[in-house]
């Protein structure tokens, strides 16, 4: 009797949006890059610049050293657990790895440090450096979305709460309104650079290419916004 080789052992991946599967062999992923070195270093300085800003808002807002470090951490992580949890990556990659808890505890306590020396940093400064942070989260949380072989609303989606999530976070636990709910074109920037992403990713450019891109789109227009105060329109005047 011959024997019969096993056949080719695959999974049934459902798409975000449920109902239909399709089947992919184990171990799929469209380019793996989470193991890449522009996603990596994409995610720790988002992490390190988030981290920061979180932890300087709270050193102005009066928090204890304890309290500046939760902050910061808070501020840098909650997004990409969020995006994490939502397509079924769990535990969640910073909870795999110190790597990020010790970029958000380096940044608050750069943060730290900063404010103790009473040294005069225009405001501008820091938003830009928001405006680079906000990107670089943008297009990682896209570029794992496609990694996970999610739909083009879900990669736009999931950009977008990775770049916002742990603002929203901050300015909660701060006692204020998000910032992302009244700073004009600041989510929109992160949409734009995570679609970026995606139509990059849809011409079939490589993973840094792509990424690039996106980042470019959502820096550009978010420091544009800054420099010429631009504004989504409103019901009431401002």
């Amino acid at each position: 009797m011959i024997a019969r080789p096993p056949a080719e052992k695959s999974r049934a991946t459902a798409t975000p949006t449920g109902g239909r599967t399709s089947s992919r062999p184990s171990g799929w992923s469209r380019h793996s890059s989470r193991s890449t070195l522009a996603f990596t270093v994409a995610d720790l300085l988002a992490t390190l610049l988030f981290a920061f800003e979180g932890a300087r808002l709270a050193a102005d807002a009066g928090l204890d050293v304890f309290g500046i470090a939760v902050v910061g951490c808070v501020s840098s992580m909650v997004g990409g657990i969020l995006r994490d949890l939502l397509l079924g990556d769990v535990p969640p990659f910073a909870f795999r790895s110190p790597s990020r808890i010790l970029m958000g505890l380096l940044g608050s306590v750069a943060a730290f440090l900063v404010v103790a020396s009473a040294a005069q940093t225009p405001d501008d400064v820091f938003a830009v450096l928001d405006a680079l942070g906000l990107a670089l989260f943008a297009i990682t949380g896209a570029e794992k979305a496609l990694d996970h072989g999610s739909n083009g609303w879900v990669v736009v989606i999931l950009g977008t709460l990775t770049a916002v999530g742990g603002g929203m976070t901050r300015d909660v636990l701060l006692g204020g309104i998000p910032s992302v709910l009244t700073s004009s074109v600041y989510a929109s920037a992160a949409a734009a650079g995570a679609l970026a992403v995606l139509i990059s990713a849809r011409a079939r450019l490589t993973p840094p290419v792509a990424m690039t891109i996106g980042f470019m789109v959502c820096a550009s227009l978010r420091i544009l916004a800054i420099a010429f105060d631009w504004q989504l329109p409103t019901l009431v005047a401002r």
